[in-house]
C-alpha cells in the first residue's frame, strides 16, 4: 500500500514547473517563522518569500539571491482540527472522496510544517466522540496522523459535530497554536461563532472548507445519489429541475454568506477547495493572504 505521505507528495511536486511546493515553503516561512531581530542563518530564495527579506549585501556578495532568516520569537505548533463524521464519506466537488481531500489538505500542511521544523498535532471526531494524537515532527508521525483521518471516517457511522470538535479545543488546549479547521459546508451555528470567539483569544485560526459535491445534477443523473446521515435516494426526476436545483442554490449562497461575514468579522483567513487538483493553489493564495495581512 502506497504511503499517504507519498501521495501527497506527490500532489505537491506535479506542479513543479509553477514552482508550487517552492511558493508554499515561502508563504508558510513568511506567516509562521516569526519577526524577530536575532539573526539566525542565510538561505537561498524561493519564490513566494518576500523582497524585504532578502539581504542584499549577501546576495551581491554570492551572486545569487540569498534570505535572512531570524530566529521565531515563539514556538510553533500546529494543530489539525479535522470532521471525520460519516458525512466525510460523501464526494467533494470534483466527485471524489472528501475524505481524501482532508487527507491531501492536513498532509499537506503537515509536510510543511515537517519540513520547517515545527511540530503538529491533530484533533478529529464526530458526535460520538473526539480523538487527540500526540504533538510530532517527523514524517513517520504525519504518516500516523493522516492513517488515522482515513480510518476514523471509514469507521464511522456517527454524524459530524464540528462545535464539539471546536469546544473540545477551546477547553483542553492552553499553549498558543496555528489551529488549522477542516471541515465541510455544513452551515455555521451561534455556537460554532461562540467557540471560534474563544479560540481566537488563544490561537492563530485558519478555516478550511472542502466543497461538497452537488446534491441535484444539472442533468439527469446516470448512477443514484444518496444522503450519507439518511441513505435517502435523491428522485431522478430532481436532477436537472431548474425550481429545486434554484432552492438549493439560494439556500447554499445563503450559507455560504452567513459562514464568510463570520470569519470575516473574526478575521479568521479561509479557503474552498473544490477538489484535489486545485488544493495545492487554493492553499497558497490562503497562506499568502495570511501572511501578507501580519505585515
Amino acid at each position: 500500500m502506497t504511503a499517504l505521505i507519498t501521495q501527497v507528495k506527490s500532489k505537491l511536486f506535479i506542479h513543479s514547473s509553477k514552482k508550487s511546493m517552492h511558493a508554499l515553503d515561502g508563504a508558510y516561512a513568511s506567516l509562521l517563522r516569526g519577526r524577530s531581530l536575532d539573526f539566525e542563518d542565510l538561505r537561498p530564495y524561493e519564490y513566494g518569500d518576500q523582497v524585504r527579506d532578502i539581504d542584499w549585501r549577501a546576495t551581491a556578495k554570492h551572486g545569487e539571491p540569498l534570505v535572512k532568516r531570524t530566529k521565531a520569537t515563539r514556538m510553533h505548533t500546529v494543530l489539525f482540527v479535522v470532521d471525520t463524521g460519516r458525512g466525510m464519506k460523501a464526494l467533494a466537488e470534483d466527485e471524489r472522496p472528501k475524505s481524501e481531500l482532508a487527507v491531501l489538505v492536513a498532509g499537506a500542511l503537515g509536510f510543511l510544517t515537517v519540513r520547517h521544523g515545527d511540530d503538529f498535532s491533530m484533533v478529529h471526531g464526530d458526535a460520538s466522540g473526539i480523538q487527540r494524537l500526540a504533538p510530532s515532527g517527523t514524517e513517520g508521525g504525519l504518516e500516523h496522523a493522516l492513517r488515522r483521518i482515513q480510518r476514523a471516517v471509514d469507521a464511522s457511522t456517527a454524524p459530524n459535530d464540528r462545535d464539539a470538535l471546536l469546544g473540545y479545543v477551546a477547553r483542553t488546549i492552553a499553549r498558543r497554536m496555528i489551529v488549522v479547521i477542516v471541515t465541510d459546508e455544513e452551515p455555521t451555528t451561534d455556537e460554532t461563532e461562540r467557540m471560534l470567539r474563544r479560540l481566537k483569544v488563544q490561537h492563530d485560526v485558519l478555516w478550511v472548507t472542502l466543497r461538497d459535491a452537488d446534491p441535484v445534477l444539472h442533468t439527469r443523473a446516470h448512477s443514484a445519489r444518496r444522503d450519507v446521515d439518511t441513505s435517502w435516494r435523491v428522485p431522478d426526476f430532481a436532477h436537472g429541475d431548474p425550481a429545486i436545483m434554484a432552492e438549493l442554490a439560494a439556500q447554499e449562497a445563503a450559507d455560504i454568506a452567513r459562514r464568510d461575514d463570520l470569519l470575516r468579522r473574526l478575521e479568521i483567513s479561509h479557503t474552498e477547495i473544490e477538489g484535489q487538483d486545485s488544493a495545492v493553489p487554493a492553499l497558497l493564495r490562503m497562506l499568502n493572504r495570511r501572511s501578507h495581512a501580519r505585515l
